[in-house]
């Protein structure tokens, strides 16, 4: 008698099984695109007033915002490939990112001290849409996402609470 061999067949290489289901994942690919578009816009924003800031507290003001937007450059970098690894395309066009940033576009170059006023509130902006993701992530026990936005929540606060020091 022939001995049956048991066919095994490959996992679909490109199907998704990290144990977080497609529809949990969409919802945190959709949320992380929010914290990408805010991130993004807040790092313009930061850039284009490194580039323009003016007055007594100029080199202050210029290298700090310089590290400000260096940091930003790096966080887009890590949400747009943490909405990848879930599944998802990461947005990535000025159209887009309009359509999903809470943040203020600045058209305008503001005296010094509103430049840092509007920073202050684009850095906590970003924070309040990283913790609107938090109960998504949570529920699908998602922790790559959530020391992503625990990481990008402490440096927020920080830096907000440095520029807020610079205004009193």
């Amino acid at each position: 008698m022939a001995k049956k061999t048991k066919t095994i067949t490959a996992p679909d290489a490109t199907a998704i099984d990290i144990g977080i289901p497609t529809g949990e994942r969409k919802k945190i690919a959709a949320g992380l695109a929010v914290l990408l578009a805010d991130s993004y816009t807040l790092y313009l924003k930061t850039h284009n007033f490194h580039w323009n800031v003016t007055g007594p507290m100029f080199n202050t003001l210029h290298l700090m915002f310089e590290a400000q937007y260096t940091e930003l450059a790096l966080a887009v970098d890590l949400i747009a490939e943490r909405i990848r690894a879930l599944g998802f395309p990461a947005p990535g066009s000025y159209a887009a990112f309009e359509q999903l940033t809470s943040i203020k576009e600045a058209t305008d170059v503001p005296p010094a001290e509103e430049m840092i006023r509007q920073l202050v509130a684009g850095q906590e902006s970003v924070v309040r849409t990283a913790r609107r993701i938090f109960p998504l992530v949570d529920k699908a026990s998602d922790e790559p996402t959530a020391d992503l936005l625990t990481q990008r929540m402490q440096v927020h606060e920080k830096t907000a609470w440095m520029l807020r020091s610079l205004l009193q």
